[in-house]
């Protein structure tokens, strides 16, 4: 047998067995994502997964967040992960620490910053020079923010995961080294781990290095996983990094999940092979703002706003019968034969019904405009090379392409369809919308009548969230700049002169005085009504009953997208974002003026389940 991994950290193992500070421990954990969950809620998840019957906590943290731009970190509110960590520790929970670089997570480029993508020769999850030497600079602010708070030093981190699941993008190992380098440079030193699924379990030189973990949901995967892990070594203690609790959901398909009977099943298996598990996720919350990834199989699917995932609490935090099925099953396997008790359960957070609103305040499209940041160009260039912010350009959004062309009929052609979904307008007009099933690149721009010379050309593109996951040989991850890719011609001859607006909705529209009335509306366009709270703010879902597809920012705060396309219908709206007295709810709308908007009490994730909401 060759030479194993020996964990030079609290957590240990020997024949197949984890122990911590010498003890036989069993890693009973959850994942919660500090950045999908506002920090008033934090307490209030831990203390259910107390109850629940765990022992950890899981979490990944997003690059693309603490670092938007190159050299500007932000490590607070709910980025504040240092302080997520000490409330784990305050309840004793112990934590598994996953800082990536890479993270996948339905996360916007797998928590990549999308600035990378300026680089028209980056290699990402690579050991190409500039990708290790960003990965080096984020890891110079991360790392020494948590160094202290390792099981060693008295705090709850008992494990540490080198970046995530790359056996199913790389065989390349040399970058695990690179990663595990960097975090022994800092101080790293509790239990290197990798965590792999069944298409990426076979990098069988790692092991050496780091212990192998699994990640699945159906246990007839489980079992080649921990037969393949025990067949490197039996001295390895079998680990679920990821048992699967649910799945997310793609706009324009099916609600998506995993039905409680059959995650028990599994979980029951799990449990019988003795092997330590971490509920990904225990609670999965929201993508807020643009932050939604995507995947690219036979096609690009983006991710809803929603991160629900058909989890052990729900998107607001409430108990689910699947919740109430884990303890069961924790207490007849693990707690009960030792005699072992559990907290009570802690109830659900408040949940109103504020009753619908109708829209008081709008900005025209040219208005708004007028407001964001623009950049000349003599091409059309993807929204990551626009250069607005110094050498970088923009990392989230819409972008609106703006040219003049011939007013006479015209074939508009590109070199690839616009990433992710376009809106081509004449002289304000709607005229053509190319989403990402389009087969065809080239269209005919309507001839213009009583118009002479030029026409205003308009291309608003919509990234509508970077692909997460795929493999080094198919090169998606490396090709996720978005908005206009490659040539553009008109009538063959290459567009140019061109002007990009940023449209990242960054705006503080509470400062702004651009909001008339609405008698005479059209979209695109910003609209805007206002709630007035007179007691304690509770949660509650926004229904966009009868408008089309846009962005939704409640006091200046981006909540994300809503599109009746579906499957998902509301935005989960936390009651801590809201305050006594005024809240300005603002959102953009692409497509169609509806009525009302509804402040509702229950969540409609599926398009096919919302007849129980209706309007007053």
């Amino acid at each position: 047998m060759s030479q194993i991994y020996e964990s030079q950290g609290s957590l240990t193992f020997s024949k197949g067995e984890f122990l911590l500070a010498g003890k036989p421990f069993r890693i009973i954990s959850g994942a919660i994502h500090y950045f999908r969950t506002f920090p008033q809620n934090w307490n209030d998840r831990l203390q259910k997964m107390k109850a629940c019957g765990l022992n950890t906590i899981e979490t990944y943290v997003p690059w693309n967040l603490h670092e938007e731009n190159p050299g500007e970190f932000n490590f607070s509110g709910i980025l504040d992960v240092r302080q997520f960590l000490q409330q784990a520790h305050q309840l004793g929970l112990y934590v598994i620490f996953r800082p990536g670089p890479y993270i996948c997570s339905e996360w916007d480029f797998g928590g990549l910053p999308a600035w990378l993508l300026s680089d028209p020769d980056m290699k990402v999850r690579s050991n190409y020079e500039g990708y290790l030497n960003a990965s080096r600079r984020y890891f110079n602010e991360l790392l020494p923010k948590i160094v202290d708070l390792q099981y060693s030093r008295g705090g709850p981190i008992i494990a540490f995961q080198i970046e995530n699941e790359f056996g199913s993008y790389s065989g390349d190992v040399t970058h695990l080294h690179e990663i595990k380098k960097m975090y022994i440079e800092h101080g790293l030193q509790e239990l290197f781990l990798t965590s792999d699924n069944v298409a990426g379990l076979t990098v069988d030189v790692f092991y050496q290095h780091a212990l192998p973990t699994a990640n699945f949901k159906d246990i007839k995967e489980g079992r080649q996983l921990f037969e393949q892990i025990r067949k490197w070594s039996p001295e390895f203690p079998l680990m679920v990094t990821e048992f699967w609790t649910g799945w997310f959901d793609h706009w324009t398909s099916a609600h998506d999940g995993l039905d409680v009977q059959d995650y028990a099943y599994y979980l029951m298996e799990i449990l019988k092979t003795g092997a330590s598990v971490n509920f990904y996720m225990f609670h999965g919350g929201t993508n807020f703002g643009f932050m939604n990834g995507a995947n690219q199989e036979s096609t690009y699917k983006p991710d809803v706003t929603s991160y629900d995932y058909d989890a052990l609490l729900t998107e607001k935090g409430d108990i689910t019968p699947k919740y109430l099925k884990t303890r069961e099953l924790l207490m007849k396997y693990i707690y009960g034969p030792q005699g072992i008790t559990l907290p009570d359960i802690p109830g659900d957070s408040r949940v109103k019904a504020y009753g619908n609103r109708t829209a008081s305040g709008y900005i025209r499209f040219e208005t708004f405009l007028s407001s964001v940041k623009s950049v000349e160009l003599e091409r059309p260039v993807p929204m990551e090379m626009l250069q607005t912010n110094g050498e970088y350009g923009q990392n989230f959004g819409f972008t609106l392409y703006r040219a003049n062309v011939p007013h006479t009929s015209a074939v508009m052609a590109f070199a690839n369809l616009p990433a992710d979904r376009a809106q081509i307008f004449v002289n304000g007009t709607l005229v053509a919308t190319l989403g990402w099933k389009d087969k065809n690149q080239a269209l005919r721009l309507p001839k213009q009548e009583h118009t002479e010379g030029s026409v205003r050309l308009d291309i608003l593109v919509e990234n509508h969230g970077r692909v997460n996951y795929g493999t080094e040989e198919l090169g998606v991850l490396n090709n996720q700049r978005k908005g206009i890719i490659g040539e553009m011609t008109i009538d063959g001859q290459l567009l140019k002169n061109v002007t990009a607006f940023v449209l990242d909705f960054k705006n503080k529209f509470s400062d702004s005085n651009d909001f008339g009335g609405t008698d005479d509306v059209k979209v695109p366009g910003i609209f805007k009504t206002t709630l007035n709270i007179t007691d304690e703010p509770s949660d509650t879902f926004l229904f966009m009953k009868g408008w089309g597809k846009g962005v939704v920012l409640v006091n200046d705060f981006n909540i994300g997208r809503y599109w009746s396309a579906g499957p998902q219908q509301t935005l989960y709206l936390p009651g801590s974002l809201l305050r006594k007295g005024d809240n300005q709810i603002v959102w953009f709308e692409q497509e169609r003026i509806g009525q009302d908007i509804i402040f509702t009490d229950r969540p409609i994730l599926d398009v096919n389940n919302q007849s129980t909401i209706t309007l007053d």
